[in-house]
């Protein structure tokens, strides 16, 4: 018995040495708004990647301020970065470097939780820089290289540029998440992703001046569903095909399920630059299913022909092939006439894409009257209630499956 019960205190007593906190209060962080915390932080940091355990770099209640800051890894073990407090960017943005604010590298196991606040003081900064030409757009918190990552229950509020970007990454999930930012800071996305393999997103209000949620080159394996966008530029695929060095990379395999949209710019959007490429660009096997539009200008956009400049040769086509497109349950109201717009590349027409149970009407006063879609170079087919009647063909028995 007593042999039993020294066992069991020696397991409590692993147990306990395994696990740490890391308090950056312990390492100097003064929680005044104003005095800056990146040393501490990312000393604390350090200790607990260092740590052969399972460790927390917590953060407690208070007002942080942190230049840009760089946490690295790789780590011994997993670890939390756990914010109960606010963390806020400085105002001048020559107190921040290389686009970033907060940049976490080559972790594997990482989590960001605790409830707290990004403040990333984004209208401050503009409003000291509109009459000058300093850098305005600091991402607020960038994901480079990280594996097995979750980010949940925090608010990022009022960023500089964009609040996400994941780049080089696999398995992140995004969930309970609120990002805000006025509608009218331009390039303000919600989440951005790039070269990124499995990406989850649930849970998550997202109002933004621009894309709510952006998958760019090589974005593979998302899910995203329950997410509130607006106001914001939509849920969107791209931009892609612009010709860049080094070349986009495909992106596939979305599933866009159980969303709002509530006086966006867009709801579901692909977007392709009407640009030649050396060798086309493929896209494909894309779901939305179950979706509200209120107010929405564009519910259904695929485009073919982006030139936010308006500046492109529209004469030339698109390289990008988008194909497997399915658009199944899309519900609510459009604040333009046209509710489904399927404008796709004349060399390279959409393939197979399917819409079926589309019920929008006009947000206006004259409702369904005046409310219409539009195809250009798409092969597919509808099924079931279409309202607005479709522009694609009628088959009133689905005969080829879904993408997945």
């Amino acid at each position: 018995m007593c042999a039993k019960y020294l066992f069991m205190l020696c397991l409590l007593a692993y147990a306990a040495e395994a696990q740490k906190v890391f308090n950056v209060k312990d390492y100097g962080a003064i929680q005044d708004g104003n005095t800056d915390n990146s040393v501490a932080f990312v000393t604390a940091w350090s200790d607990a990647c260092k740590w052969n355990g399972v460790a927390t770099v917590l953060i407690p209640n208070g007002t942080y301020m942190l230049k840009s800051v760089i946490f690295n890894g790789p780590c011994n073990g997993s670890i939390t970065f756990e914010i109960n407090g606010v963390l806020k960017a400085p105002i001048d943005p020559s107190m921040l470097a290389d686009q970033k604010w907060i940049n976490f590298r080559y972790v594997d196991k990482l989590t960001i939780n605790g409830g707290g606040t990004f403040d990333g003081q984004g209208t401050a900064t503009r409003q000291k820089c509109q009459n000058d030409s300093c850098q305005i757009l600091f991402t607020t918190m960038v994901l480079d290289f990280i594996t097995n990552g979750r980010i949940e229950n925090l608010h990022s509020a009022d960023s500089k540029g964009g609040h996400f970007i994941v780049f080089g990454s696999g398995n992140i999930t995004f969930t309970n998440l609120t990002l805000t930012s006025p509608a009218n800071n331009r390039n303000t996305d919600g989440i951005k992703t790039s070269h990124t393999n499995g990406i989850n997103i649930t849970n998550v209000k997202i109002g933004t001046g621009d894309d709510c949620i952006a998958m760019i080159s090589g974005t593979k394996n998302v899910r995203i569903k329950n997410v509130f966008c607006g106001p914001g530029h939509g849920i969107s695929v791209g931009s892609l095909g612009g010709g860049g060095n080094p070349p986009d990379l495909p992106v596939e395999d979305v599933v866009v399920k159980n969303c709002t949209f509530n006086s966006s710019i867009n709801g579901v959007q692909i977007k392709t630059w009407p640009f030649p490429l050396k060798t086309p660009l493929s896209v494909s096997n894309f779901i939305y299913e179950d979706i509200v539009m209120i107010n929405v200008k564009n519910p259904i956009f695929i485009n073919q022909q982006y030139c936010p400049k308006h500046n492109c040769d529209l004469t030339k086509s698109s390289h990008v092939q988008i194909s497997n497109v399915s658009y199944k349950n899309i519900r609510g109201s459009s604040a333009t006439d046209i509710a489904v717009n399927l404008n796709c590349s004349m060399e390279l027409p959409c393939q197979n894409v399917t819409v079926e149970d589309i019920d929008l009407s006009s947000s206006g006063r004259d409702g369904r009257q005046h409310i219409k879609n539009y195809c250009s170079h798409v092969k597919g087919f509808s099924y079931g209630k279409q309202i607005p009647p479709s522009c694609l063909p009628n088959n009133k028995f689905r005969t080829t499956p879904l993408p997945y």
